[in-house]
């Protein structure tokens, strides 16, 4: 089953904060606002970058209930829906409000270190057990655990509502194996913004990034411009933001793209413990950085 609208690029958004560690809905409208305007394709809502294993089950419906609204049908909403408890994450596709969500994008296990076997298996219960159609993710920068190209190939061959791949492995032969040998209707997105353009070149078909958060506009004409091979074009555009990429991720991912949106009076610094704004000096940086961007 091939789902056209994962293609170009999507936004995993962050979740803003108050003061007082209350999630900022006004500031999520904002940034909702300013990633369509800016021309994204699609939206994710609780990805690792909105802080979600921070979040309560009550606050993660919250916010899919207010994205959904106040998205209003313009761009189609993806929702992530991952971890190491595969029964808790069936729990959750049955109690979360998904109706109006395209699809849900679920991390591979994390600290359990699955077997190649068990990361099957587990993919195989939440595919049988999903109510909209299942992409994965693979991030074992993050996660301790790579989904082998062998397995996400058998995933996608096995099971029609596995539809699509988001890959953060870094590893360029690996996703080249899963990019030549994927069934016709099975979708590969790149996970990593600075290797987004060159995947891309390799046959991907788009991006869910995190620098589309603040750089909604050129990311999404750089995505655009590699899709239809206008490379001349879309390399300018990722050299512009090359240097953004670099001081986003230089710390740690939110904290990087919630100091791009606090300097640029999108939503304020705050971030859930044990994830911590960046440091005086990387803050100044990215300021600096900002005033020169697009200049």
């Amino acid at each position: 089953m091939k789902l056209s609208e994962i293609r170009g690029t999507g936004v995993a958004l962050v979740t803003p904060f108050k003061h007082n560690g209350q999630i900022d809905f006004h500031a999520l409208e904002k940034i909702i606002q300013h990633v369509i305007e800016g021309g994204i394709s699609n939206i994710v809502s609780l990805g690792t970058t909105g802080e979600t294993p921070t979040l309560s089950h009550e606050e993660k419906k919250d916010i899919i209930k207010f994205t959904i609204e106040k998205v209003n049908s313009r761009v189609p909403v993806i929702v992530g829906i991952g971890g190491n408890n595969t029964q808790e994450i069936i729990h959750c596709m049955e109690t979360y409000p998904l109706d109006k969500t395209l699809a849900i994008l679920s991390v591979s296990p994390y600290y359990s270190k699955p077997s190649t076997e068990g990361l099957y298996q587990h993919y195989k219960t939440i595919s049988q057990a999903a109510p909209k159609p299942v992409i994965l993710y693979n991030v074992p920068s993050r996660t301790g655990r790579n989904i082998p190209a062998e397995i996400t190939l058998r995933l996608a061959k096995d099971l029609e509502n596995i539809v699509a791949i988001k890959e953060a492995s870094g590893d360029m032969v690996q996703c080249m194996h899963i990019i030549k040998h994927k069934p016709e209707d099975f979708t590969v997105v790149s996970g990593d913004d600075m290797l987004a353009m060159p995947q891309i070149a390799c046959g991907m078909e788009g991006v869910i990034s995190v620098a589309a958060n603040y750089m909604a506009q050129d990311m999404s004409k750089m995505i655009h411009a590699a899709l239809e091979s206008r490379f001349e074009m879309a390399r300018e555009l990722h050299f512009t933001m090359m240097k953004g990429f670099e001081l986003m991720f230089a710390e740690n991912n939110p904290a990087g793209i919630k100091a791009f949106l606090s300097a640029a009076g999108l939503c304020n610094n705050h971030l859930r413990l044990p994830v911590v704004p960046v440091s005086e000096p990387l803050m100044k940086q990215i300021k600096e950085y900002i005033k020169t961007y697009g200049s």
